[in-house]
């Protein structure tokens, strides 16, 4: 048994903006990730906006590479020291700030991404197994899903600007309301 990291199960969709009732005024979290070069580690710095608190970690984000939507999660909590060390990798940084909210009985994280990167707006479901993943009907404001495109992964969207979003998202055309990635369509 793998007592080191945890396999996330999730889909992630482009979405337009943050849907009914949330708006960017509404509670959510503050996420600062720092990819460190030529690894799959990054540094996660998250704040609450509204305690002020801060929570530091070591990630690495191993992506499945099978077409499986599962990935190996390790994180290593940090104190203050232990992040000041760290701190000399800060630099290749996405910021976003997270929101959450239940649709159709399941906890969906949004996130806003910020800087370069303004106007990628995604949504993430989990799954417990891959019999609920697949089984899982997009709510409407799902434009794409992105799950398995390399291009969204955070080591890659870190050098990236929304102009470069926006070319990506061309080339896959029209968005279609059945997701073929999934269903096998």
């Amino acid at each position: 048994m793998d007592k080191t990291a945890r396999t996330e199960l999730q889909r992630t969709f482009l979405i337009e903006d943050l849907p009914e009732p949330l708006t960017r005024a509404s509670s959510h979290i503050q996420i600062f990730d720092n990819y460190i070069s030529n690894t799959r580690m990054r540094i996660r710095s998250v704040r609450d906006p509204e305690s002020r608190g801060w929570t530091h970690f070591l990630q690495q984000r191993v992506h499945s590479t099978d077409g499986a939507f599962r990935t190996k999660v390790s994180e290593i909590y940090l104190n203050g020291a232990e992040y000041e060390r760290f701190k000399i990798f800060e630099g290749s940084e996405i910021r976003k700030n997270r929101y959450f909210h239940e649709v159709d009985g399941r906890l969906v994280a949004f996130d806003v991404y910020l800087g370069n990167l303004w106007g990628l707006n995604t949504a993430s479901v989990e799954f417990k197994d891959e019999a609920s993943l697949r089984a899982y009907e997009p709510a409407p404001f799902a434009v794409y899903e992105v799950t398995n495109n390399t291009f969204f992964f955070g080591e890659n969207l870190v050098s990236r600007a929304f102009a470069d979003v926006q070319a990506e998202v061309a080339k896959m055309g029209e968005p279609a309301r059945k997701f073929p990635s999934v269903n096998g369509e």
